[in-house]
């Protein structure tokens, strides 16, 4: 089954919000580096076939023009006019991209990765997710579109889910000039297990060497698909080792705001009618049990000056529906606790 995709000028508006944030910044295909190619078991210097890498360029304007591009794109927005670029552990550039659940923001996020490369050369990206299962929806998402982007862009991303134990992806991503996008989640970085710690560890099967730090040497552009739910400060130190560019923060219930570029909150999305309305309508059980009426004990009070006094309420079905009759006995007996069928409402 072969998707088709329709262009939103919304989602047009998110991609270009992002893009223009950089307007000044030179294309760029970008840098060669060395990569690093570890060591053999027996201590000697690895020799790889490919040993060139390519990372994305450096942010080549001056911050002030940065922030000056920023506002430009909140004055167009309509949105708060940030004085100054809000820093945090992880980055010192955060752009906070808010979008209502169920407009498509994976979507958008994934023809940025093509907009950026086409207008700066800026190839590594990361999609840094809370849970699994959103892990392996942005990768389907990736692969699906595939073909989409390819008539528009006339390029490809080479998607790859993170894995300890299959690391020959970093050496693709590392040494490939095409557009290439890592997917992962929180816990496999973030977790006390030995396969999140591999991450940080220098292995004999990756030429002992760290992953972290020949993906951090890529100076990867970083996504965080719910940021909100990645904010403890484990995780927020462990983000900071990925050496990312910049941040892309993409939600709809931003908790902590950093610079916002972009806003489709859900008043809007109703307007542009992006969202279905939804309709309730009640159910009612016949025919089933507890709904022929039923006899329950609210409670029991208990006084010295009297004797005890259960509370019960007692459903009598009738015609029209049932209708709920309180009473009140000055004891409880057991023929009342084991009475199944009830024609009045009163008993001594």
């Amino acid at each position: 089954m072969k998707f088709r995709f329709k262009v939103q000028a919304f989602q047009t508006e998110a991609v270009e919000a992002v893009a223009d944030c950089f307007e000044g910044q030179p294309l760029d295909s970008g840098p060669h580096y060395r990569i690093d190619p570890g060591l053999t078991q027996k201590g000697q210097t690895a020799r790889l076939e490919m040993d060139e890498g390519f990372r994305n360029a450096d942010i080549a304007l001056p911050l002030p023009a940065v922030l000056k591009n920023i506002q430009a794109v909140q004055l167009r927005q309509d949105l708060p006019v940030s004085d100054a670029l809000k820093s945090t552990a992880v980055c010192d550039l955060n752009l906070d991209i808010e979008m209502e659940t169920g407009t498509g923001k994976t979507y958008c996020y994934i023809k940025t990765f093509f907009e950026l490369n086409r207008r700066y050369g800026w190839s590594k990206f990361i999609v840094v997710v809370p849970s699994i299962a959103i892990r392996e929806g942005v990768f389907q998402s990736l692969n699906d579109t595939s073909e989409h982007f390819l008539e528009g862009y006339g390029k490809k991303v080479r998607p790859f889910i993170y894995n300890s134990k299959e690391l020959h992806n970093l050496e693709s991503f590392s040494s490939d000039a095409g557009i290439n996008v890592m997917v992962i989640n929180a816990q496999a970085f973030n977790a006390r297990g030995k396969d999140a710690r591999r991450i940080y560890e220098e292995l004999d099967d990756f030429q002992t060497r760290r992953p972290i730090d020949v993906i951090a040497r890529n100076r990867p552009i970083m996504i965080l698909d719910e940021p909100q739910k990645m904010e403890g400060p484990a995780t927020t130190a462990s983000l900071g080792k990925f050496n990312p560019l910049f941040i892309l923060r993409y939600s709809a219930t931003h908790r902590q705001e950093h610079n916002k570029i972009y806003r489709l909150d859900a008043l809007d999305a109703y307007n542009q009618k992006l969202v279905k309305k939804i309709a309730v309508r009640g159910v009612a059980l016949k025919g089933q049990a507890g709904t022929s009426g039923y006899l329950y004990l609210q409670s029991i009070e208990v006084s010295k000056e009297k004797a005890p006094v259960a509370r019960v309420e007692l459903d009598i079905p009738r015609s029209g529906g049932i209708k709920p009759e309180h009473a009140s006995w000055p004891r409880v007996t057991t023929s009342i606790r084991s009475s199944a069928n009830w024609t009045s409402t009163k008993a001594s």
